[in-house]
C-alpha cells in the first residue's frame, strides 16, 4: 500500500519541486553534491553527533554520515594489531566504495605518528580524526584498540568491538547488504 501511495503522490512532489524559487544547484547542499533539493536530509541520530579534526586538520562533523551505513575503525598509531588491520581496512575502503563509509579515529598516541602511521601502512584513503583527548573513544565506550563499531544506515550499532578480518569481511557483507 505504500509503494501504490508513493507513486501516487510523486507527480504532485516532481511538479512542487519544479516550482521552487531557486535552481537546484544555487543551494549549496546540491553545489557539493550531497542533496538533491527534492528530498530533505536524514535526520543525524546521537551516534553521529561528534566532531574531529582530520589528520590534516580539516574539520569533520560525523552528521555527514547520517543515513549510510559506517565503519568507524578505533586504532592507535604504536598498536601492531592496528598496524597488521590496516591493509584490510584499506582494502575494505576500496571494496566497498560507495556502500559504506569508513573513518579512522586515531588516539593514544601524537598526531605526527598517527600521519606516520597512515602514510607507512598506505591507509591515506580513509578519513582519520585525530582523537587526542579521547573524546570519541569515550563516546562509542572504547578502552582498547584496535575495535571496529559499525553503523547501519540509521545510525544504530550493529556491532562493536574487535574483529578479526574474518570476522570483519562477514560483518561488512552484512552492513552492505
Amino acid at each position: 500500500m505504500s509503494t501504490r501511495r508513493a507513486l501516487l503522490t510523486l507527480p504532485f512532489a516532481m511538479l512542487a519541486a519544479g516550482c521552487a524559487a531557486a535552481p537546484e544547484a544555487a543551494t549549496p547542499a546540491a553545489a557539493a553534491g550531497r542533496g538533491s533539493g527534492s528530498a530533505a536530509a536524514p535526520a543525524v541520530p546521537d551516534t553521529l553527533r561528534f566532531s574531529g579534526t582530520t589528520l590534516d586538520g580539516t574539520k569533520f562533523d560525523a552528521a555527514q554520515l547520517a543515513g549510510r551505513p559506517a565503519v568507524l575503525w578505533f586504532w592507535a598509531p604504536w598498536c601492531a594489531t592496528c598496524a597488521s588491520e590496516a591493509q584490510s581496512v584499506a582494502d575494505f575502503h576500496d571494496e566497498y566504495a560507495g556502500r559504506l563509509t569508513f573513518l579512522g579515529i586515531a588516539g593514544l598516541g601524537t598526531a605526527k605518528a598517527m600521519r606516520q602511521f597512515v602514510a607507512d601502512l598506505d591507509v591515506g584513503k580513509v578519513t582519520h580524526l585525530n582523537d587526542p583527548s579521547g573524546t570519541i573513544w569515550s563516546k562509542f565506550g572504547i578502552a582498547q584498540q584496535s575495535t571496529y563499531v559499525l553503523l547501519d544506515a540509521a545510525g544504530k550499532i550493529v556491532t562493536r568491538g574487535y574483529l578479526d578480518d574474518l570476522q570483519l569481511t562477514a560483518a561488512l557483507k552484512k552492513l552492505a547488504g
